[in-house]
């Protein structure tokens, strides 16, 4: 079912948390924002939750009107259904210029070019993505886990939807913000550790959004960070953190 995390008029952020059935793949976070009658669909996931996030989806939005698939990054949990959403909508696909001469790979040879003639290659630096009435910042998260990554902010809720980064595992959903910062580390930390690049993007990255009015950081996996308090000490958390390249010693290369 899905958890409306803002609503307004007629803008909305809906997300969606539990439709991974069983325990064949990691828990992941679907995101649907609505304005003025355009949507977009941020990291879709893979196959494992393509028909129970269309069933959802058809109680807000007609699919066939739906104006962006958005994807932060590559991975499959993020994007792999995309022969599916191809095939059954007109939507713009909207992920890295890195990525977006690969992603025909994940269709069928003869959906190739309707991916790739309907696709918006977002430049390194990001972009301000035209939704309904307002915009969608496409924001710079390169190495995040990704080499060609990219975050995105709805200024009108001012919630900032992060990926891979504020990951946790094991806990609650993202229907239930996190209340105790120390308590949730270890469920943040080795995921951290190994995909994040290393602490220089980590602190770059914290940086730039302490820059922003956020009100909360919903990851895909896990629960959300509301609130100036959750979302400063995440902030100051990650900044500090060793991470990646960081804690890579010659023990890490040698020949088994």
């Amino acid at each position: 079912m899905s958890v409306v995390l803002y609503e307004h008029g007629d803008h909305r952020c809906l997300a969606f948390g539990d439709l991974v059935a069983g325990g064949s793949g990691v828990q992941a976070n679907q995101f649907v924002i609505i304005d003025d009658g355009q949507s977009a669909i941020l990291d879709p996931g893979g196959e494992l939750t393509f028909t129970a996030l269309t069933v959802e989806l058809g109680r807000h939005l007609s699919l066939d009107k739906l104006t962006y698939l958005i994807a932060s990054h590559q991975d499959p949990d993020i994007i792999s259904s995309l022969q599916s959403w191809v095939t059954r909508t007109r939507a713009t696909v909207v992920c890295s210029k890195l990525w977006s001469r690969f992603l025909p790979h994940l269709v069928p040879s003869y959906l190739g070019d309707r991916v790739g003639g309907n696709c918006l290659a977002l430049p390194d630096e990001g972009m301000d993505i035209p939704l309904g009435r307002h915009v969608l910042k496409a924001i710079p998260a390169h190495f995040l886990h990704s080499v060609g990554n990219f975050h995105f902010y709805d200024p009108v809720s001012r919630i900032l939807f992060s990926g891979d980064m504020g990951a946790s595992m094991g806990a609650g959903g993202v229907e239930t913000p996190v209340t105790d910062f120390d308590a949730h580390v270890p469920r943040m930390l080795g995921f951290h550790q190994r995909y994040m690049t290393g602490n220089r993007a980590c602190r770059l990255w914290a940086d730039m959004i302490r820059k922003l009015d956020v009100e909360m950081i919903v990851p895909q996996h896990g629960q959300p960070f509301a609130g100036a308090e959750m979302i400063g000490r995440f902030l100051d958390w990650i900044s500090k953190l060793q991470c990646g390249v960081d804690l890579m010693t010659e023990r890490d290369y040698a020949i088994p």
